[in-house]
């Protein structure tokens, strides 16, 4: 009788351990473009169907945490010595928006680019375009409004040390002087990156701060345009009466605006679509 026990029990960890090895594999194993593609449509269809208030004050929050990432290249670029390798370095202050907004779940409008296209290309329907025009519209306003928000605080609310300030300047001037060609050129690698990044999320777990920081600081380095992100230059600038209205939405925001639709949507949301289009079952009518 103790032999047959002792035999039940060493079945039992045996049993134990093959399960908890099983869990691991299971656990380490790579998610499939598939899941990861059901991941992110997901997600879109809880963005879809969120409160458009809700949407709308996150939206705003986002603008606002966004200054971060111009605020942080600043700071570096002021207490770095002018030296070869400075751009490498300073770059990494883009990321402190970026970081900012995409950790803490707040609507970013180039993320809306690839994340609520996927359930509209899963199911399209003309409400379902409707909604996915009717979100755009309301995360880049809101986007837009923190911006302006941050921008107007930055240059008459002294919440910065005037060190910082020059830089600040130097660095919206720059990019408002960018053509409007160029700056659209630049801005399709930059959605391009940004949904690969949404992409990259799901199975990025518990490396989420350097993926976003890496992918960031690539868009900064690079000098890529970002429409939220280059909204915050465009709004010093034009609050501090260094540009008008017309060239600066002309010159920046729609050609920038286009551009990150294009690399989000129309090139890498179709990719990624495109790659696992033979796997997903058609909708039932």
């Amino acid at each position: 009788m103790t032999k047959k026990a002792s035999g039940d029990e060493t079945g039992d960890v045996s049993e134990l351990v093959d399960e908890a090895k099983e869990k691991s594999v299971d656990k380490a194993a790579r998610l499939s473009p598939r899941l990861i593609h059901e991941v992110i449509r997901r997600d879109g269809e809880e963005e879809l169907g969120r409160p458009f208030r809700s949407l709308f004050w996150s939206g705003i929050a986002a603008g606002i945490l966004i200054s971060f990432s111009i605020v942080g290249k600043a700071m570096l670029r002021t207490y770095l010595p002018d030296a070869d390798w400075r751009p490498l370095v300073e770059n990494f202050g883009y990321s402190f928006g970026f970081l900012l907004v995409m950790l803490g779940r707040m609507p970013l409008f180039t993320e809306n680019t690839i994340m609520t296209v996927l359930p509209v290309g899963a199911r399209p329907s003309r409400v379902s375009f409707i909604k996915l025009a009717r979100l755009w519209g309301l995360v880049l306003l809101a986007n837009v409004i923190g911006c302006f928000i941050a921008a107007t605080t930055i240059a008459y609310g002294m919440v910065l040390p005037e060190a910082l300030l020059p830089a600040f300047d130097g660095l919206a001037r720059h990019a408002m002087a960018i053509p409007a060609g160029e700056g659209f050129a630049r801005a399709i690698p930059a959605g391009i990156l940004i949904a690969a990044l949404v992409w990259m999320l799901p199975q990025a777990a518990g490396s989420s701060f350097w993926v976003i920081t890496l992918f960031t600081w690539l868009i900064g380095v690079c000098g890529f345009t970002h429409i939220v992100a280059g909204s915050v230059e465009m709004a010093w600038m034009l609050v501090t009466g260094q540009i008008g209205i017309v060239a600066s939405v002309t010159g920046f925001f729609l050609p920038v605006l286009a551009g990150n639709v294009a690399g989000g949507t129309l090139i890498f949301a179709f990719l990624a679509w495109a790659q696992v289009r033979q796997e997903i079952p058609l909708p039932k009518e």
